[in-house]
């Protein structure tokens, strides 16, 4: 594993810079048929997986403690969710928060060439944006977290993918099949975070050019990626209670700062009636969007948005799922499932509604030119809303500057999170990897992001988490079979 790994990543990165073109191709190629061979069964995949993570919450296994029954939560609340979020969202959504409403306002198969740039297709957007980052996404996180969480905390196996299968495999873990699910887990992760990685990269480029007309292209992107990744490194091999812990709780503090500030210097009122239409609306529209097919095969929406949107989350899953469970030691099943799928998905409401309502007004009232620049160039949609919101120059290039610094820390968190899961992974759930593996590791994701940009850039980035996503799944469904079975025999056990 330890060896399998690295001549992985490697070879991955050789192969995309010798020929970024060829390379371009063949990932274009794998996306698409993945896309169209097996997008009903992410889509089958990621409900059920949200079907069983709420039934989990309820089920007579919900005050099983993930741990001893005497052990207490090593981090408060707070601390918990702010590490949590910042590992499991953070980057991403400040990238899509603007650009992805303001893209389905404009088109998507729910609405008519007529209802663009509408109310009616800003709410349709708002249902598809809060849709992609809601619960389906978060399940994912519950179920295989959980299983990890269990199976190392309570039933005393390695804190690694391998573990999560041990119910169903027993002993077998240890040889091929095991070795097999902990290397996916890594690729998985390494790719998915290359994804964020590299959105980050060019978004937080964006700013830099906003603030200080610096100069957008694909250099300076790969100048950004290398910088922030030795910060990363740096700040993993700190470990999670010291870096991490410190930065993901800055990360809350900048995220509630700029939430407020949008909130106040925006369309305040309009804000507040659209987080209760927003909010409504998704719940009401859940059950239809989780299992809704394009009848249209030419259309590329639902592949291009829905599916990768599924594979990205699957391809976080090994990654979050472990740094989640590790963070969430002696915490309930219940508690675990509250925190880890109502309380993010709650944040990701406001978030969204508060950033893309924003925009959206702007456009249809202020005739602001957001959905023009989106057009342009995705990357700008943050910076463009805030040059629209018309506030005085200094409280403008303050918030700006606010929320360059916040992608750059989401940046870091999300680089030193993956950079010491992957380290636990090969070390078969070791708590505290060796520093080398650290440097090496946290070198690797930020190489692979730079290749991944420099052979396509976003195309790119959306296929690496599609390719991993497709052999994990695999993983999880085998893990959620094993938990089911592991939780049920203990309740059985008990009465």
């Amino acid at each position: 594993m330890a060896i399998a790994s690295p001549l992985l990543v490697v070879g991955f990165v050789i192969f995309t810079i010798i020929d970024p073109t060829y390379a371009d191709s063949v990932f274009s190629t794998a996306k698409n048929f993945i896309a169209n061979e097996f997008g009903g069964y992410y889509i089958c995949l990621m409900s059920a997986i949200l079907i069983l993570a709420v039934l989990l919450g309820i089920s007579p296994a919900h005050d099983i403690k993930l741990g001893k029954d005497d052990e207490l939560p090593e981090f408060n609340l707070f601390q918990w969710f702010s590490m949590l979020f910042g590992a499991g969202l953070g980057i991403g959504i400040l990238f899509w928060s603007i650009a992805e409403p303001m893209t389905h306002m404009q088109s998507n198969p729910f609405i008519s060439e007529s209802e663009r740039l509408t109310e009616i297709g800003a709410q349709v957007g708002m249902r598809l944006s809060l849709f992609h980052w809601g619960f389906h996404g978060w399940a994912i996180y519950v179920v295989l977290g959980m299983a990890l969480a269990y199976s190392s905390f309570r039933g005393g196996l390695p804190l690694s993918i391998r573990s999560t299968l041990y119910a169903v495999l027993g002993d077998r873990i240890y040889g091929p099949i095991g070795f097999l699910a902990d290397l996916l887990a890594v690729a998985g992760t390494v790719f998915g975070i290359a994804t964020s990685l590299g959105l980050g990269a060019q978004q937080i480029n964006a700013g830099l050019n906003y603030l200080a007309d610096i100069t957008v292209d694909i250099t300076t992107q790969i100048g950004l990626i290398a910088i922030i990744s030795v910060v990363a490194t740096v700040s993993a091999l700190t470990g999670v209670k010291r870096g991490i812990r410190i930065l993901s709780v800055l990360n809350m503090r900048l995220t509630l700062l700029i939430l407020l500030a949008f909130f106040v210097l925006g369309p305040t009122g309009y804000l507040i009636t659209s987080l209760f239409k927003n909010s409504l609306d998704y719940i009401a529209n859940l059950p239809t969007l989780s299992f809704w097919v394009d009848p249209d095969q030419d259309s590329p929406w639902q592949n291009s948005w829905t599916i990768f949107y599924w594979g990205w989350w699957i391809a976080w899953a090994p990654f979050v799922s472990t740094f989640i469970a590790r963070i969430s030691r002696g915490r309930t099943i219940r508690e675990f499932v509250i925190g880890v799928l109502l309380a993010p998905t709650l944040l990701a409401i406001v978030w969204l509604t508060i950033f893309g309502n924003t925009a959206i007004y702007l456009e249809l009232y202020e005739n602001s030119g957001i959905a023009a620049a989106v057009n342009v160039d995705l990357t700008s949609a943050l910076f463009a809303t805030i040059e629209a919101m018309k506030a005085d120059t200094m409280i403008t290039s303050a918030i700006a500057t606010i929320c360059v610094i916040l992608l750059v820390t989401y940046f870091v968190t999300s680089a030193d999170s993956a950079t010491l899961v992957i380290c636990t992974l090969i070390t078969m759930g070791n708590p505290d990897p060796s520093q080398q593996l650290r440097i090496f590791w946290g070198a690797a994701i930020g190489s692979v992001a730079a290749a991944l940009l420099f052979s396509g850039g976003l195309a790119a980035l959306q296929t690496a988490s599609i390719l991993a996503a497709l052999p994990f799944s695999l993983v999880v469904i085998l893990a959620s079979f094993s938990l089911c079975t592991g939780l049920y025999k203990e309740v059985r056990e008990s009465h």
